[in-house]
């Protein structure tokens, strides 16, 4: 039985629903969607060379979350996220070769080679982490949003997190405050099944993760995110909902990730089948397939695509292997200080 919507729901739901999308659109969101796919895959590779170290969580199969939620925002919008957080940099529009050389922990890095895989940062872009904590990013992300409201600007928050997140009690408190003070955050559930390697079905009795919005009167909605176009308009919806002031919204994005957690997981939990099903989803291939239908790009133009994403990664990968590494004293910066404190002792 369908849920009956309340007003703030419709409100959300019915502000871009009937949108239409053009050529540039989906030439966009293809060729960002295969820089994304094509460095990652890289980055792969590179981990198991060694020459990436640490964790390493790939975005493989989500690609559609980040590319249609930034089509459908502002770049003075902001952006948080978890530890799986090398594509959505690059979708902001941070140069590959800087998130490249981060994972290589180069001093070229976009932070400075101390953040690594999980920490990726970019103030330019208004990209606020990678955050290896699970579930830390969501009070943050309403906090990013609180200073916006308290600023007079109308910007909107993407606070992204994963399935398994949102077992943390830090997201009910920043639930309850956003709804409280309408604050203009929309929070994102990638749900990709499984939290590492435990499904939704084993950690909640709550199996429908959007309805966890719903006991504070959120508006929150069920979104098929191996789709482009879903993704933007939900995202489009919601933040039109909140830069008029009425708050925050939550979106689960249901989506798959085609590698297992992280470098080290093997995937054995899950069956072959179960991932081909959902390759069938590729969202690569699903708008790749609309522009061919619609003649909007040939073979021709799709090898030079890929040619072209080869070479900005390949060149990613030698700037970053060319770089170097933080000299030892940067140790002693970054790291906050008040200077006016009176017990610091010089």
């Amino acid at each position: 039985m369908e849920k009956t919507k309340t007003k703030s729901e419709k409100a959300v739901a019915g502000s871009s629903a009937s949108q239409k999308f053009d050529k540039k659109t989906y030439l966009y969101w293809y060729e960002l969607m295969l820089l994304m796919r094509r460095f990652e895959e890289r980055s792969g590779q590179l981990y198991i060379q060694q020459k990436i170290r640490g964790f390493c969580h790939l975005y493989i199969g989500q690609e559609a979350l980040a590319a249609g939620a930034e089509s459908a925002t502002r770049k003075d919008d902001r952006v948080i996220t978890a530890y799986r957080d090398h594509a959505h940099p690059i979708a902001r529009g941070v140069e590959p070769k800087y998130v490249m050389a981060e994972l290589f922990a180069k001093a070229t890095g976009c932070s400075k080679g101390k953040g690594g895989s999980m920490h990726m940062f970019s103030k330019e872009h208004n990209f606020f982490g990678g955050h290896g904590i699970v579930g830390g990013q969501i009070p943050l992300g309403a906090g990013i949003a609180f200073a916006d409201k308290y600023n007079g600007n109308d910007s909107v928050t993407l606070c992204y997190m994963g399935d398994g997140a949102v077992r943390q009690g830090a997201l009910h408190e920043a639930f309850n405050m956003a709804m409280l003070w309408k604050l203009p955050v929309i929070f994102i559930i990638e749900n990709n099944n499984y939290a590492m390697g435990t499904s939704v079905e084993r950690t909640s009795n709550v199996h429908d993760l959007y309805k966890l919005g719903l006991s504070y009167e959120m508006p929150s909605f069920a979104v098929d995110g191996m789709s482009c176009e879903a993704v933007h308009k939900a995202i489009a919806s919601a933040a039109e909902y909140a830069r008029k002031g009425n708050g925050p919204t939550l979106l689960e994005m249901k989506t798959y990730r085609y590698r297992g957690h992280s470098m080290s997981d093997p995937g054995t939990y899950r069956s072959k089948e179960e991932v081909e099903d959902y390759k069938k989803k590729d969202p690569i291939e699903l708008v790749l397939s609309t522009l061919k239908k619609n003649d909007w790009i040939t073979d021709k133009e799709v090898e030079a695509m890929e040619a072209k994403i080869k070479a900005i990664v390949d060149d990613s990968v030698k700037f970053a292997e060319e770089s170097p590494y933080p000299d030892p004293s940067e140790l002693y910066k970054d790291v906050y200080t008040q200077g006016d404190y009176p017990y610091i002792v010089e």
